[in-house]
């Protein structure tokens, strides 16, 4: 099968298009002919050399992918149109799944579509609801709100009635972000956005923090969080060490947790897809949920697409049709 290969650590030009052994699916899991995966920031990480894959995960990058059942285990059938979370060996022709975490694309959406959801709609699920325990009527700030996450998270938050703010670098990118639902944007490059997300809630600060950059952003996200405050950590784009006061954690009694859906244990996996398909899958149907779509490169552009990410210009997803 034709794939992306990685022969050693470095920038773009290190994705290689070339030929790769098949996976061979387990007892209960599900062979898939891969039409479309997408790109996350874990496989520039993973890219560089500094995100190794979980033991037993494909060496090959991809985190998400959409497709059609080639080999089918219990529940599915060949010919499935089937989207899900994977570990990794998403850009290739064919990946494996445990049949318990794919999940039926809805009839309106393309496989390009599909490959959007996966990883961003679930990481955001994951850490709004299950980790950040995310109410109607409470206040969330979402970093980077124009990224695949970002976009998919201001809909999950908005749709289950929570009060969304937001931190992009553009005003192009803060008025997408308005439009998918949140109410109030800041652009970080231009204000602190600590100070303004006290403003803006009249001094009570965000409930729930969904946050990308790391180290940077602590002393921020310090003065934004409200009283017994959730902060979720998802990524440190920004650097993982740097002084940082604790003294707010104690004094406000706040939670801060870190979380990586790729080592999520199977089992809370299978739950988290569940509890998800539940909440999210009547509203993608309803056109409530939408995925959201900046480019889509062919899989042999692969190196293009990494550039495309890594220079910032994207809002939502960067897809690589396979």
């Amino acid at each position: 099968m034709k794939a992306i290969l990685v022969d050693q650590p470095g920038g773009p030009e290190v994705l290689r298009y070339g030929d790769a052994p098949e996976p061979v699916p387990g007892p209960d899991e599900l062979l898939v002919r891969v039409r479309a995966s997408a790109v996350n920031r874990a496989d520039i990480l993973q890219r560089r050399g500094g995100y190794a894959p979980p033991p037993g995960a494909s060496p090959i990058l991809g985190l998400e992918i959409a497709g059609e059942v080639q080999k089918a285990a219990e529940g599915w059938k060949v010919g499935d149109r089937v989207m899900a979370v994977v570990t990794g060996g998403g850009y290739a022709e064919l990946a494996t799944v445990p049949a318990k975490v794919a999940m039926r694309i809805p009839a309106r959406f393309t496989f390009e579509q599909a490959a959007a959801i996966s990883e961003a709609f679930l990481t955001a699920f994951l850490n709004l609801f299950t980790m950040g325990k995310l109410k109607a009527g409470e206040t969330v700030l979402i970093h980077a709100g124009a990224s695949g996450i970002g976009t998919a998270a201001i809909q999950l938050a908005k749709a289950a009635g929570a009060r969304v703010l937001t931190t992009a670098g553009s005003d192009d990118k803060l008025a997408r972000c308005r439009e998918l639902g949140a109410e109030f944007a800041i652009n970080y490059k231009k204000e602190a956005f600590g100070p303004a997300v006290l403003e803006a809630t009249d001094g009570h600060g965000a409930d729930v923090i969904l946050d990308f950059i790391g180290a940077p952003y602590w002393e921020g996200n310090m003065i934004a969080a409200a009283p017994h405050g959730r902060l979720l950590l998802i990524g440190f784009l920004g650097g993982s060490s740097g002084p940082m006061d604790i003294g707010p954690i104690m004094t406000k009694n706040l939670s801060v947790t870190g979380t990586t859906l790729r080592r999520y244990a199977l089992p809370k996996k299978i739950a988290l897809v569940r509890a998800f398909a539940r909440f999210a899958m009547p509203r993608f149907r309803r056109g409530e949920l939408r995925p959201v779509i900046d480019q889509v490169f062919p899989l042999s552009q692969a190196s293009a697409a990494h550039r495309y990410v890594e220079s910032n210009r994207n809002v939502g997803k960067v897809v690589l049709a396979v």
